[in-house]
């Protein structure tokens, strides 16, 4: 059976781009996208058919990747079809059998809208209006031509019940634990996050300027043309000595990042799910994460402390864990291996083997 994976743009990797690669991978599947520069980088041997670049600037970047899946046509070529992302589900009109693995219906659009439309100017702020007001109907209208939705986490399958009135399955994402390991209880905290706004970066940020005997390394990037650029900036214009920001890694970096750590810091809002606390359980490093969303599927008392979103709480947490990291060795590496990736193999082929007759 051949299979195709659309995904929006692979401008920069994170979880969702690195859980499209993994999929590739086990269903020896094309990968069809936008942009391909971060998939190229890290994964070249993969078969990866790019439908044209993004316009490097939002919303015309999200605008034109929705264009491009809309008019996509490989019915011909593929068996079945899995959909990724927030406007590869665009092409589902074209392509049954399919498949949307979720990660979360687009928030601008629904959860976060208020938050979204109040952070523009006024003139900014019509714009944004319109373009989500558009492009929620054909959101809509596309899920219309979803076969099958799988959720990355009991938290996006409530979100897709709210929000387009549709039954979904769970199937966590899965990581290879078997990459992990522990060198030693490092000198530095590790964040690993995209920076968009959504992460609350400056939550970490302040709590370590208040924290000047401990490090914090933050590693991740974002995408040319998304909502991002600014967010940085104004943080790297306010940075304590005591704060990194490395940017992109490799995989093998990253890897040794997560091996050095002392412990693992997460803020992000309402988070769909999160694949890099248990990246660090697997390095059985603890984690200190915002009680919200995935972070409490994954995150136990006995593998780390889940924190309101708040500098103060944040730093308690920090104190707290920072001191015995050790003790929680063993219970974070035992729980990253409940979610190896010979898991969510197991059954992401039986999903696909269930529907791949579905019209």
């Amino acid at each position: 059976m051949k299979i195709a994976i659309f995904h929006d743009y692979f401008g920069a990797i994170g979880g969702g781009e690195r859980l499209v690669i993994a999929m590739a991978q086990i269903l020896d599947a094309d990968i069809i996208t936008t942009d391909t520069e971060a998939v190229e980088k890290i994964a070249p041997d993969l078969r990866v058919i790019s439908l044209g670049k993004t316009l490097p600037f939002p919303p015309l970047k999200q605008i034109s990747a929705s264009f491009f899946f809309y008019f996509a046509d490989f019915s011909q070529k593929y068996d079945f079809f899995i959909f990724s992302g927030n406007w590869a589900h665009f092409a589902a009109h074209h392509h049954h059998p399919n498949m949307w693995y979720c990660n979360t219906p687009t928030r601008a659009f629904y959860d976060q809208y208020p938050s979204v439309i109040l952070k523009q100017n006024y003139v900014k702020r019509q714009i944004a209006r319109i373009w989500i007001l558009i492009h929620r109907f054909f959101d809509q209208r596309n899920i219309r031509n979803i076969d099958m939705i799988i959720a990355n986490s009991e938290n996006v399958k409530r979100r897709v019940m709210r929000f387009y009135h549709r039954e979904s399955t769970v199937i966590y994402p899965g990581i290879d634990s078997s990459r992990f390991h522990c060198i030693e209880y490092g000198d530095y905290w590790l964040s690993v996050s995209r920076f968009y706004p959504e992460k609350r970066i400056e939550l970490q940020v302040e709590a370590f300027r208040r924290l000047p005997d401990e490090k914090l390394l933050i590693a991740g990037g974002y995408s040319q043309g998304d909502h991002a650029s600014v967010y940085v900036q104004k943080i790297l214009r306010d940075l304590p000595s005591n704060v990194t920001i490395l940017g992109e890694v490799s995989e093998e970096k990253l890897i040794d990042l997560y091996s050095r750590c002392r412990a693992f810091l997460c803020t992000a809002v309402d988070e769909d799910f999160g694949l890099t606390p248990l990246e660090a359980m697997a390095s059985g490093k603890p984690v200190v994460a915002v009680d919200e969303g995935g972070f409490k599927e994954t995150v136990t008392p006995e593998t780390g402390v889940l924190v309101p979103p708040d500098v103060d709480a944040i730093i308690k947490a920090v104190s707290a864990v920072g001191t015995v990291p050790e003790k929680y060795r063993n219970a974070c590496i035992t729980r990253a291996q409940e979610f190896d990736i010979s898991r969510f193999s197991k059954l992401l082929k039986i999903a696909v083997s269930k529907n791949k007759d579905m019209k």
